[in-house]
């Protein structure tokens, strides 16, 4: 099981928050009595989650050790380790949460009908996944990995990571929804420091590549990434890096 760097990930914070701000708001419920969180982490939205249905059950679910110890320091809100692809709600549930988790996980076909038909009828299940992997942040992740250098022990994760097309999620969907709200946004996020971009995808997409190298290989693989990814997303007059980034919505309610 991968180890996950909670501060690592939460570098950019206020830039990875906003994608789950801007879900929440779309939560078609007035109030709420069971709330799971699948892909917790260190349990930041989950607590918002909390705020928003006060009076909820509200459960939060991560396989990593390293996470649910940072969200256990939140009171009120009960922590479970456990995996999300394999996940099944002991009784219908009100509200499934799950924020920029489900694209670590294959076979959305069918993860993503099992995860509405979790809840109870009027409940609501609201997704929102990275749908950037045409951006020059991972195309250069998968030319690296491809590299003669690498590309014995790494070549195979480039398959990892994946999420389908907005009409593919409405035609699995849509049978079992009485209302269905499908839509993208991309965000420009102005990120500062040096090579940026390669700071914000080592919490994230690097991270599997990073973990199958022996800890004397993974700064010259960090190099060999971050001198493509200094050519994609060069700096700014002011030093500041832009970095588009689009992500996709889901918010079905069970029929």
């Amino acid at each position: 099981m991968a180890i996950w760097d909670p501060d690592q990930y939460r570098k950019f914070a206020d830039h990875r928050l906003r994608p789950a701000l801007d879900l929440i708001a779309r939560i078609p419920l007035a109030k709420a009595e069971t709330i799971w969180d699948l892909g917790c982490g260190a349990g930041n939205v989950t607590k918002l989650l909390a705020e928003r249905f006060p009076g909820a059950r509200v459960v939060g679910v991560d396989n990593s050790p390293e996470m649910l110890a940072k969200a256990r320091a939140i009171p009120g809100i009960a922590w479970l380790e456990g995996d999300v692809a394999k996940w099944s709600a002991p009784q219908p549930a009100d509200l499934i949460f799950t924020n920029a988790v489900l694209h670590w996980i294959p076979d959305h076909a069918r993860l993503a009908p099992h995860l509405l038909r979790q809840l109870r009828p009027g409940g609501v299940l609201a997704i929102q996944v990275p749908r950037n992997f045409a951006a020059a942040s991972h195309i250069e992740l998968y030319a690296t990995a491809r590299a003669r250098r690498w590309r014995d022990r790494l070549a195979s994760l480039t398959s990892l990571l994946g999420v389908a097309t907005p009409p593919a999620y409405w035609r699995w969907l849509e049978p079992l929804s009485a209302a269905l709200d499908i839509w993208e946004i991309e965000y420009l996020h102005v990120l500062s420091g040096e090579n940026a971009v390669v700071e914000w995808t080592k919490g994230t997409a690097v991270k599997p590549f990073l973990d199958a190298l022996s800890p004397a290989e993974r700064a010259d693989f960090l190099a060999d990434y971050g001198a493509r990814i200094a050519k994609a997303y060069p700096r700014e007059p002011d030093g500041r890096t832009l970095f588009p980034f689009r992500r996709l919505f889901i918010v079905a309610t069970r029929k």
